[in-house]
């Protein structure tokens, strides 16, 4: 790891960090998605996108509503289908697709299922979540965003 010391992005750019708060203000107040799958959403695209701040963060987040146990296996919810509703299965399985689409191409078969489990509204929303997230991501891990987590 070098040391060398990384610009704030939100300090350096206040007005475009106003704007992508903004979009995270909407997805936590202004839409229908339970808070807990929000924070399960934001964790996934996080581990997906390896920014060390906001899967600290979000992991945090998620401990406040969800056993440690089952946070533990959000990178492998799959084989663990018992542990997560159908609508949060979906969730992750559409934010993988969609963190992931230059990889799956946001394929027909993950789009069905997950409109299955949302209302349209909702769907839009939930890809809006995501779509933040990966924001988020990239600006977190390359400007090296600290952790709380501490030795």
């Amino acid at each position: 790891m070098s040391d060398i010391k990384r610009l704030v992005w939100n300090e350096v750019a206040p007005q475009g960090a106003k704007a992508l708060y903004g979009i995270h203000h909407y997805i936590t107040t202004g839409t229908d998605l339970p808070n807990e799958l929000i924070h399960l959403v934001f964790l996934r695209v996080s581990q997906i996108n390896a920014c060390a701040h906001c899967i600290d963060l979000h992991t945090r987040d998620l401990l406040k509503t969800m056993p440690f146990e089952k946070v533990a296996l959000v990178p492998v919810w799959a084989e663990v289908p018992h542990l997560f509703p159908d609508q949060y299965r979906a969730a992750l399985a559409w934010a993988e697709e969609v963190t992931l689409v230059s990889d799956t191409h946001a394929s027909d078969e993950a789009y069905a299922a997950a409109s299955t489990a949302f209302a349209p509204k909702d769907l839009v929303d939930l890809t809006i979540t995501i779509a933040a997230m990966n924001a988020f991501n990239r600006l977190g891990a390359p400007f090296r965003l600290p952790v709380q987590a501490k030795i």
